[in-house]
């Protein structure tokens, strides 16, 4: 049998947190490789892809397809310096979440 006040009580937990919001971001954060490029930004920001790309030892082109997506969900942003474009993280709350994790500034 339920209990009606426990079941308002944990429905109501649902109004509170945009969950769709929360589960896109943990997503976005479940793949190694865009998180490995997260606190590489976090500790390296204004980061060219080039250097990203040797720091993680992986092809510009995969780091610039990571970044697409970040830079989609508005985590990244980047700036065009000549033909060279730096990137940074621009999400404060991926930015707290990187904290919780463990990672520092330089």
């Amino acid at each position: 049998m339920t209990d009606p006040s426990v079941v308002a009580r944990a429905s109501s937990a649902l109004a509170d947190v945009d969950t769709a919001g929360w589960a896109q971001r943990f997503d976005l954060l479940s793949d190694p490789h865009r998180l490995e490029i997260l606190l590489s930004l976090h500790r390296a920001p204004g980061i060219c892809v080039g250097d990203l790309a040797a720091a993680l030892g992986r092809s510009e082109n995969a780091v610039s397809q990571a970044l697409r997506i970040l830079r989609q969900q508005g985590w990244v942003s980047s700036v065009r310096v000549g033909r060279s474009v730096s990137y940074r993280l621009e999400d404060e709350i991926v930015h707290d979440l990187l904290h919780w994790i463990g990672a520092g500034h330089s």
